[in-house]
Protein backbone atom coordinates (compact mmCIF):
# COMPACT_ATOMS: atom_id res chain seq x y z
CA UNK A 1 0.00 0.00 0.00
CA UNK A 2 1.64 3.84 -0.73
CA UNK A 3 0.56 6.62 1.40
CA UNK A 4 1.36 10.36 -0.35
CA UNK A 5 0.06 13.16 1.05
CA UNK A 6 -3.05 14.45 -1.18
CA UNK A 7 -3.40 11.51 -3.08
CA UNK A 8 -5.80 8.67 -2.62
CA UNK A 9 -4.47 5.64 -1.24
CA UNK A 10 -2.82 3.31 -3.50
CA UNK A 11 -2.70 -0.35 -3.81
CA UNK A 12 0.82 -1.29 -5.66
CA UNK A 13 0.73 -4.74 -7.19
CA UNK A 14 4.05 -7.01 -7.50
CA UNK A 15 6.66 -6.77 -9.84
CA UNK A 16 8.41 -10.00 -11.76
CA UNK A 17 11.47 -10.01 -10.38
CA UNK A 18 13.08 -10.83 -13.56
CA UNK A 19 12.81 -6.56 -13.80
CA UNK A 20 15.09 -6.54 -11.13
CA UNK A 21 18.40 -7.37 -13.47
CA UNK A 22 16.95 -5.94 -16.40
CA UNK A 23 17.95 -2.06 -17.34
CA UNK A 24 14.84 -1.68 -19.03
CA UNK A 25 13.00 -0.26 -15.57
CA UNK A 26 11.44 2.89 -15.67
CA UNK A 27 13.25 6.05 -15.29
CA UNK A 28 12.26 8.54 -12.07
CA UNK A 29 13.31 11.05 -10.30
CA UNK A 30 16.73 10.57 -8.22
CA UNK A 31 16.28 9.81 -4.74
CA UNK A 32 19.50 11.70 -4.18
CA UNK A 33 20.11 15.49 -5.63
CA UNK A 34 23.70 14.82 -6.12
CA UNK A 35 26.90 13.10 -4.16
CA UNK A 36 27.74 14.24 -1.03
CA UNK A 37 26.01 11.12 1.09
CA UNK A 38 22.60 10.07 2.38
CA UNK A 39 21.40 8.78 5.83
CA UNK A 40 18.78 5.80 6.62
CA UNK A 41 17.53 5.38 9.93
CA UNK A 42 16.24 1.61 10.45
CA UNK A 43 13.46 1.49 13.52
CA UNK A 44 11.03 -1.37 14.87
CA UNK A 45 8.25 0.95 16.25
CA UNK A 46 6.39 -1.49 17.74
CA UNK A 47 3.17 -0.25 16.72
CA UNK A 48 3.47 2.99 18.06
CA UNK A 49 2.17 1.56 21.18
CA UNK A 50 4.79 3.74 23.24
CA UNK A 51 4.66 7.93 24.21
CA UNK A 52 7.03 9.60 22.46
CA UNK A 53 7.01 8.35 19.03
CA UNK A 54 5.77 10.89 17.06
CA UNK A 55 8.58 13.21 18.47
CA UNK A 56 11.11 10.57 17.70
CA UNK A 57 9.75 9.38 14.05
CA UNK A 58 9.76 13.69 13.67
CA UNK A 59 13.41 13.31 14.50
CA UNK A 60 14.60 10.55 12.37
CA UNK A 61 12.87 12.61 9.09
CA UNK A 62 14.75 15.20 9.67
CA UNK A 63 18.06 13.47 9.55
CA UNK A 64 17.69 11.05 7.19
CA UNK A 65 16.50 10.31 3.51
CA UNK A 66 15.10 6.57 4.09
CA UNK A 67 13.66 5.49 6.73
CA UNK A 68 12.53 1.86 7.30
CA UNK A 69 10.09 0.76 9.92
CA UNK A 70 9.34 -2.68 11.45
CA UNK A 71 5.65 -2.97 13.10
CA UNK A 72 4.32 -0.31 11.36
CA UNK A 73 0.81 0.05 12.39
CA UNK A 74 -1.51 2.49 9.80
CA UNK A 75 -3.38 4.19 12.72
CA UNK A 76 -4.93 7.59 11.76
CA UNK A 77 -2.26 9.15 13.38
CA UNK A 78 0.51 7.48 12.04
CA UNK A 79 -1.45 8.35 8.44
CA UNK A 80 -1.12 12.04 9.45
CA UNK A 81 2.51 12.18 9.77
CA UNK A 82 3.27 10.69 6.92
CA UNK A 83 0.90 13.12 5.00
CA UNK A 84 2.30 16.19 6.68
CA UNK A 85 5.99 14.95 6.49
CA UNK A 86 5.88 15.12 2.36
CA UNK A 87 7.25 11.59 2.48
CA UNK A 88 6.67 8.82 0.10
CA UNK A 89 5.51 5.84 2.57
CA UNK A 90 5.04 2.18 0.97
CA UNK A 91 3.83 -0.24 3.55
CA UNK A 92 3.47 -4.47 3.28
CA UNK A 93 0.84 -5.21 5.62
CA UNK A 94 1.81 -8.25 7.22
CA UNK A 95 -1.63 -8.93 9.70
CA UNK A 96 -4.14 -6.31 11.37
CA UNK A 97 -4.80 -5.91 15.00
CA UNK A 98 -7.64 -5.31 15.52
CA UNK A 99 -8.26 -3.08 12.38
CA UNK A 100 -5.11 -1.26 11.12
CA UNK A 101 -2.48 -3.39 9.13
CA UNK A 102 0.98 -3.49 10.66
CA UNK A 103 3.98 -4.49 8.60
CA UNK A 104 7.01 -2.98 7.33
CA UNK A 105 7.06 0.55 5.82
CA UNK A 106 9.67 2.49 3.97
CA UNK A 107 8.99 5.99 3.97
CA UNK A 108 11.60 7.95 1.21
CA UNK A 109 11.52 11.70 -0.47
CA UNK A 110 11.01 9.99 -4.00
CA UNK A 111 8.81 7.31 -5.08
CA UNK A 112 10.64 4.04 -5.70
CA UNK A 113 10.82 2.24 -9.51
CA UNK A 114 10.31 -1.26 -8.58
CA UNK A 115 8.12 -2.66 -5.56
CA UNK A 116 8.16 -6.03 -4.22
CA UNK A 117 6.10 -7.38 -1.24
CA UNK A 118 7.16 -10.49 0.72
CA UNK A 119 5.06 -12.17 3.58
CA UNK A 120 6.45 -15.38 5.70
CA UNK A 121 3.92 -17.15 8.02
CA UNK A 122 5.31 -17.33 11.88
CA UNK A 123 5.15 -21.68 11.99
CA UNK A 124 3.38 -21.48 15.70
CA UNK A 125 1.50 -18.46 15.90
CA UNK A 126 0.75 -18.37 12.28
CA UNK A 127 1.00 -14.56 11.71
CA UNK A 128 2.97 -13.30 8.62
CA UNK A 129 6.04 -11.21 8.92
CA UNK A 130 6.96 -8.90 5.79
CA UNK A 131 9.55 -7.50 3.92
CA UNK A 132 9.64 -4.85 1.25
CA UNK A 133 11.92 -4.70 -1.83
CA UNK A 134 12.26 -0.93 -3.17
CA UNK A 135 14.79 0.25 -5.98
CA UNK A 136 14.97 4.14 -6.13
CA UNK A 137 17.40 6.11 -9.17
CA UNK A 138 20.51 7.18 -7.77
CA UNK A 139 21.82 10.57 -8.82
CA UNK A 140 25.00 8.68 -10.13
CA UNK A 141 22.56 6.88 -12.75
CA UNK A 142 23.01 3.65 -10.34
CA UNK A 143 19.81 2.33 -8.57
CA UNK A 144 19.52 1.64 -5.01
CA UNK A 145 17.86 -1.72 -3.94
CA UNK A 146 16.15 -1.08 -0.27
CA UNK A 147 15.23 -4.21 2.02
CA UNK A 148 13.40 -3.48 4.77
CA UNK A 149 12.77 -6.75 6.93
CA UNK A 150 10.96 -8.29 9.84
CA UNK A 151 12.21 -11.76 10.27
CA UNK A 152 10.42 -14.43 11.54
CA UNK A 153 10.49 -14.27 15.14
CA UNK A 154 9.17 -17.72 16.86
CA UNK A 155 10.22 -21.25 15.16
CA UNK A 156 11.49 -24.45 15.89
CA UNK A 157 14.78 -24.74 14.07
CA UNK A 158 16.16 -21.95 11.53
CA UNK A 159 14.16 -24.06 8.34
CA UNK A 160 11.81 -21.15 8.30
CA UNK A 161 14.06 -18.52 8.68
CA UNK A 162 16.37 -19.34 6.48
CA UNK A 163 14.25 -19.62 3.94
CA UNK A 164 12.48 -15.86 4.25
CA UNK A 165 16.31 -14.48 3.69
CA UNK A 166 16.75 -17.22 0.94
CA UNK A 167 13.21 -15.67 -0.94
CA UNK A 168 14.83 -11.98 -0.89
CA UNK A 169 18.58 -13.68 -1.65
CA UNK A 170 16.93 -14.37 -5.25
CA UNK A 171 16.04 -10.57 -5.61
CA UNK A 172 19.98 -9.59 -4.10
CA UNK A 173 21.44 -11.95 -6.11
CA UNK A 174 20.12 -10.41 -9.89
CA UNK A 175 20.01 -6.39 -8.92
CA UNK A 176 23.00 -5.00 -10.55
CA UNK A 177 23.73 -2.05 -7.83
CA UNK A 178 24.42 -0.49 -4.13
CA UNK A 179 22.34 -2.40 -1.59
CA UNK A 180 20.84 -1.74 1.45
CA UNK A 181 19.29 -4.78 3.49
CA UNK A 182 18.23 -3.44 7.18
CA UNK A 183 15.52 -4.21 9.76
CA UNK A 184 14.57 -6.70 12.87
CA UNK A 185 15.81 -9.83 12.37
CA UNK A 186 15.31 -11.28 15.48
CA UNK A 187 18.89 -13.01 15.05
CA UNK A 188 18.25 -14.08 19.15
CA UNK A 189 20.35 -17.23 19.39
CA UNK A 190 23.66 -18.30 17.64
CA UNK A 191 22.11 -20.49 14.96
CA UNK A 192 19.66 -17.62 13.04
CA UNK A 193 23.14 -15.65 13.56
CA UNK A 194 25.06 -18.00 11.65
CA UNK A 195 22.34 -18.08 9.01
CA UNK A 196 22.20 -13.97 8.91
CA UNK A 197 25.84 -14.03 8.35
CA UNK A 198 26.28 -16.33 5.90
CA UNK A 199 23.76 -15.16 3.61
CA UNK A 200 25.51 -11.66 4.12
CA UNK A 201 28.65 -13.18 2.67
CA UNK A 202 26.90 -15.22 -0.25
CA UNK A 203 25.02 -12.12 -1.08
CA UNK A 204 28.49 -10.32 -1.55
CA UNK A 205 27.01 -7.78 1.63
CA UNK A 206 29.13 -5.78 4.55
CA UNK A 207 27.58 -5.51 7.49
CA UNK A 208 27.07 -2.07 9.42
CA UNK A 209 29.26 -2.08 12.89
CA UNK A 210 28.47 0.68 15.61
CA UNK A 211 30.70 1.87 18.24
CA UNK A 212 28.07 2.81 20.73
CA UNK A 213 26.11 0.08 20.35
CA UNK A 214 22.80 -0.06 21.86
CA UNK A 215 21.27 -1.68 19.96
CA UNK A 216 18.35 -3.91 21.59
CA UNK A 217 19.33 -7.29 22.84
CA UNK A 218 17.89 -10.61 23.28
CA UNK A 219 19.62 -13.22 24.59
CA UNK A 220 22.87 -11.80 24.55
CA UNK A 221 22.61 -10.87 20.50
CA UNK A 222 21.26 -7.60 18.94
CA UNK A 223 18.27 -8.01 16.69
CA UNK A 224 18.69 -4.95 14.37
CA UNK A 225 21.06 -5.02 11.62
CA UNK A 226 21.82 -3.05 8.87
CA UNK A 227 23.92 -4.56 5.52
CA UNK A 228 25.21 -3.07 2.18
CA UNK A 229 26.71 -2.93 -0.83
CA UNK A 230 28.60 -0.90 -3.41
CA UNK A 231 28.35 1.98 -0.76
CA UNK A 232 30.99 3.41 1.69
CA UNK A 233 29.75 4.14 5.85
CA UNK A 234 30.12 7.56 6.61
CA UNK A 235 29.00 7.04 10.47
CA UNK A 236 26.59 4.75 12.37
CA UNK A 237 24.91 5.72 15.51
CA UNK A 238 22.37 4.14 17.54
CA UNK A 239 19.84 6.33 19.21
CA UNK A 240 18.30 5.48 23.20
CA UNK A 241 14.79 5.83 23.56
CA UNK A 242 11.90 4.54 25.40
CA UNK A 243 9.50 5.02 22.51
CA UNK A 244 9.33 1.47 21.54
CA UNK A 245 11.17 -1.51 22.64
CA UNK A 246 13.65 -1.09 20.08
CA UNK A 247 16.20 1.65 19.25
CA UNK A 248 16.57 3.55 16.15
CA UNK A 249 19.56 3.06 14.11
CA UNK A 250 21.29 5.30 11.43
CA UNK A 251 23.55 5.20 9.35
CA UNK A 252 24.70 7.68 7.32
CA UNK A 253 26.01 6.38 3.71
CA UNK A 254 28.08 7.87 0.38
CA UNK A 255 28.13 6.42 -2.98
Amino acid sequence: MRYVAGQPVERVFPVSKQLVGETSRPLGEPLLADNSGFSVAIWNIHKQQHPLWQNVLASLTEKSDLILLQEAQTTPDLLKFVAASGLVADQVPAFAIPQHPSGVMTLASASPIYCCPLREKEPIIRLSKSSLITIYPLSDDRQLMVVNVHAINFSFGIDVYSRQLNNIGIYISIHDGPVIFAGDFNAWSRRRFKVLERFAQRMGLKEVYFNDDHRTIVFGKPLDFVFYRELNVLSATVLTTVASDHNPLIVRFSL
